[in-house]
């Protein structure tokens, strides 16, 4: 599918933005789907782009343990643009998106009329093997611009400075837990033009990067409002973006945070890829320019007060009081041992009045009796016994955990919707020591009733609707 845009005003824009969000599809790489991939899964796409004769590739070096780090170059244009994706080896949204990109960029030509385009797409392969943020002897690259002990350091460093690029997006990902300030709206994309000394002045290189911030957050306000968040701007001297934008590259920071029902970063992936493309043909036309700076600041910023689950108005008795408290709760990635997937692992991670925090999901528990999960009594021989098991049942009888003699070690998460207990650990579970019911930093496995009559059940900190048959629970986990 073939769209020729010509060289638009940001007015104009706008509707190339609707465009390109309405047929991202036609764009999207289908071979990455997921967040966890590795080189070897971009090296067959990066030779298939050596077939077409319009994009350049280029082995700028390798990482510490050997992996090709590449540059992908389209355009013939004098103003050069350089991206780099996965500075952190487990922030790959923007990496799938630069993909989609290549894609368009095969069929559409146009907006590279006055620019040229440089990709990193993987700049850490060592920390994307193992699904890490550093590389592979511990250092933060984004921490290393000055020192530049590590090779993919210096192969950034090496890469701008031969450009002498005039713009820069440095494409990261941040915490779900972000939200746009003193909302409940996760920061789904979050913006920074970093500063480059400690005064945080504003010279026409940083000014151009708050221009692009400006129109980026226009374009994903269409599509996530209220969800754009604005870094914090406080100088870091050995940090790329800050640096690079000393060195004079209009720098733009990107952060994909977090977008309901988007676990794999899909979604986001989209945005993305709509607000980049956007960007360049802003650049390549020039209107940019007119765009004014005051709307850089009007951006909220970040913050950090969002749950995956949050429940409100908890009543539990300790040591014979009652105590009224809110509950955050979140669901951490557990990878499994190829970094290829994860499971969930539910935790509290506060307790207390948290009427300023948010959550993804929440649930009111006025007027409910909160009460421990229990295990079930009657000892399962092994795995398979639990297909024969009524687990609404086992719900509304308070049962959040079943016992088993028998475990493969190969099973470390369990897909049905109860938590499992080796026998070796009854006597831990069976002992009565007085102990608060929702430490901090505890699995959730608890029940909340009303009339006798169970309503949800918290396993593993995903709620069951016992009343309603319905279930939200991810996985359970095997203790």
């Amino acid at each position: 599918m073939l769209f020729l845009f010509p060289l638009l005003s940001f007015s104009q824009q706008k509707t190339v933005s609707d465009i390109l969000f309405a047929n991202y599809d036609s764009y999207k790489e289908s071979t990455l789907d997921k967040r966890r991939f590795k080189h070897d899964d971009i090296q067959p796409l990066i030779e298939k782009l050596k077939l077409d004769q319009d994009f350049t590739i280029k082995v700028l070096g390798q990482s510490i343990e050997g992996r090709d780090i590449s540059m992908i170059s389209i355009g013939k244009g004098k103003t050069n643009v350089l991206l780099w994706s996965q500075m952190h080896g487990d922030e790959s949204t923007a990496t799938m998106a630069l993909f989609d990109i290549f894609n368009y960029l095969k069929e559409n030509k146009e907006i590279l009329k006055n620019v040229t385009l440089h990709f990193i797409p993987m700049l850490n392969p060592d920390g994307a093997e193992v699904f890490t943020r550093r590389n592979a002897i511990g250092i933060d690259i984004n921490r290393d611009a000055l020192r530049l002990q590590s090779p993919e350091s210096r192969i950034l460093k090496a890469a701008r400075d031969s450009l002498q690029a005039d713009f820069g997006f440095n494409l990261h990902d941040q915490s779900k837990y972000y939200n746009a300030e003193r909302t409940n709206s996760p920061a789904t994309i979050s913006y920074l033009a970093p500063a480059y000394n400690y005064e945080k002045s504003i010279n026409m290189v940083r000014g151009n990067a708050m221009k692009i911030i400006v129109e980026m957050n226009a374009i994903i306000q269409k599509h996530a409002p209220g969800q754009v968040g604005r870094y914090n701007d406080d100088f870091e001297p050995r940090a790329f973006g800050d640096n690079i934008q000393k060195w004079g590259t209009s720098t733009i920071l990107i952060e994909s945070g977090g977008f309901q029902n988007d676990a794999e970063k899909q979604f986001i992936r989209k945005l993305n890829f709509v607000s980049i493309l956007a960007s360049i043909q802003s650049i390549s036309s020039g209107s940019f320019k007119n765009t004014s700076i005051a709307g850089y600041e009007k951006i909220p910023q970040n913050d950090r007060k969002l749950f995956d689950l949050k429940i409100t108005n908890l009543t539990f008795s300790y040591l014979g009081k009652n105590y009224l408290v809110d509950l955050g709760i979140n669901h951490n990635e557990k990878e499994n041992k190829d970094h290829t997937d994860f499971y969930y692992i539910g935790q509290i991670t506060e307790v207390g009045d948290l009427s300023t925090y948010y959550g993804y999901n929440t649930l009111d528990a006025s007027d409910l009796i909160f009460k421990n999960g229990q295990t079930y009594p009657k000892i399962l021989e092994d795995y398979d016994a639990l297909e024969k098991l009524n687990f609404e049942d086992l719900l509304q009888q308070g049962y959040t955990s079943v016992a088993l003699d028998s475990m493969p070690e190969d099973i470390i998460f369990t897909k049905y919707p109860i938590n499992i207990v080796k026998v070796r650990d009854i006597q831990i579970i069976k002992k009565n020591i007085p102990k608060p019911p929702l430490p901090i930093g505890s699995n959730p496995n608890f029940t909340l009733s009303k009339n006798n009559v169970i309503v949800y059940a918290i396993i593993n900190g995903f709620v069951y609707d016992v009343s309603k048959g319905t279930s939200k629970i991810k996985n359970g986990v095997i203790k």
